[in-house]
């Protein structure tokens, strides 16, 4: 009975952060336009950055009522099923070769991010409130990076993300609801998803960095799921990869930088090693595809998430271990 409730707490708090996190974007997306910012900034941010307010709803959650494992593994989880199993099959979808300058230059910048990463848990063993305000600060400079360069792009680029995010410039009282209603319900499901992870862990003795890298992670990136599947079947493959690499920017910098201003995490480099590797590893694969233009096509995506499908049962097997031990 009480796996039942566990379960039924997680599946509740996975739908009220999926809908929370549509909200947020589709009424942020108003606002801004309305505001007379660029359609391919709103795209770089307010959808790359929104698609993300799951993870911050829950990182912030789990570090809050003690569970430091549930944050970082979340962010860490989230950003390698970002790269390996969404754009893995995003591309079995559609193949993708990006054209935007902006994401080749992008990706340095998350690689950046994550070696950050590395650096504070490897040093550290936490992200300190220094380290967070630091990081926070790094995100504002990339904000005003893709403002500068927004306006630089090929025009085939700001038409793609013309046609997704300009319909729509007039923002009334329903669109600041609707970002309350959103950030309400973010809030509520985080709880919700947070809870009945921790007390599965416990359950089963699992480890909490494990249900973080997976459970948590996956309910968290229902959002990017299905914003980058929409977008590669409507042939904007620029929008499906700027929204993963900002994503993954996002969640490092942003997530993890306000999470610890709010309440500090740390785990010892031991217990996340592995999944810090994963995370460098796929980054790293990522990048001859678009510094080179080389095509993301159904063979790279299926290589993709049969990495993923490895890793996933890494992480069984280590549980499995640690169980009989």
């Amino acid at each position: 009975m009480e796996f039942a409730s566990n379960l039924l707490l997680i599946a509740s708090g996975v739908v009220l952060l999926y809908f929370g996190g549509e909200s947020l974007v589709k009424n942020a997306v108003i606002l801004a336009r309305s505001w007379g910012i660029s359609t391919m900034v709103v795209g770089l941010t307010v959808v790359a950055f929104g698609t993300s307010s799951p993870e911050l709803a829950a990182s912030l959650a789990a570090a809050l009522s003690g569970s430091p494992s549930i944050a970082i593994g979340n962010v860490v989880g989230s950003n390698i099923l970002n790269i390996l199993f969404i754009l893995g099959l995003t591309a079995l979808i559609v193949p993708i070769r990006a054209q935007a300058q902006f994401i080749k230059r992008e990706v340095p910048i998350m690689l950046g991010a994550t070696l950050l990463l590395f650096v504070f848990l490897y040093f550290d063993q936490q992200i300190t409130r220094w380290e967070a305000l630091f990081s926070v600060g790094l995100l504002g400079l990339y904000i005003w990076f893709l403002y500068r360069s927004g306006a630089t792009e090929v025009a085939e680029v700001q038409q793609e993300y013309e046609q997704e995010y300009s319909q729509t410039t007039k923002a009334g009282w329903q669109a600041y609801a609707g970002v309350v209603l959103g950030l309400v319900l973010l809030g509520v499901g985080a709880r919700l998803l947070t809870l009945g992870a921790v007390e599965l862990a416990r359950a089963f003795g699992v480890p909490e960095l494990i249900i973080g890298l997976t459970v948590v992670a996956l309910g968290t990136s229902l959002p990017e799921v299905a914003a980058s599947i929409a977008a590669a079947l409507r042939r904007e493959p620029d929008i499906a990869l700027g929204n993963i690499v900002g994503s993954n920017i996002f969640n490092i910098l942003g997530i993890l930088g306000l999470t610890a201003l709010v309440q500090p995490v740390g785990l010892p480099w031991e217990g996340i090693q592995r999944d810090m590797w994963v995370m460098l590893l796929a980054s790293l694969l990522l990048w001859p595809f678009l510094a080179t233009g080389f095509r993301l096509g159904r063979r790279e995506g299926g290589v993709f998430l049969g990495l993923y499908g490895a890793y996933v049962a890494l992480l069984i097997y280590s549980a499995a271990q640690r169980g009989m031990g």
